[in-house]
């Protein structure tokens, strides 16, 4: 199955060519800064199976859990498209749900980093909460 998104003015467009391997929000901090105070939803897929095409910006730091991140975005819109583990390999990448042509591909079935949301974030009960990234 081909799955397909673009940025918001359009720029930037992409398709993945895998079926999600997982869906969650992110209370990091970081997420916090991206959306601008809200945690991000993301849709998970295999690295390889994701190609961009359009100018893609990309900014690299270490995140909260040590590990070195490349985050992509549109350099027309600055909508934010992606974000990917650099360091250590082999992680799947996030790509933004808003970002999907098809937002209800697949629903978040976790909410990470819930230690740094603000007192004021909507948690959803029904989904299991971890204070901080994933194992």
């Amino acid at each position: 199955m081909t799955h397909t998104g673009h940025c918001l003015c359009g720029q930037v467009r992409f398709t993945a060519e895998a079926e999600p391997v997982g869906a969650r929000i992110c209370w990091c901090r970081d997420c916090q800064y991206i959306a601008s105070g809200s945690g991000t939803v993301n849709v998970l897929f295999p690295e390889e199976a994701v190609r961009y095409e359009g100018e893609v910006g990309t900014f690299r730091m270490t995140a909260d859990n040590g590990n070195t991140v490349e985050r992509g975005f549109c350099t027309g819109c600055g909508a934010q498209m992606y974000s990917r583990t650099v360091e250590p390999k082999g992680l799947p990448m996030r790509i933004r749900a808003g970002t999907l042509d098809d937002p209800e591909l697949m629903a978040p079935t976790a909410i990470i980093w819930t230690e740094s949301a603000p007192s004021w974030a909507t948690l959803d009960p029904g989904l299991p909460h971890f204070p901080k990234g994933p194992q």
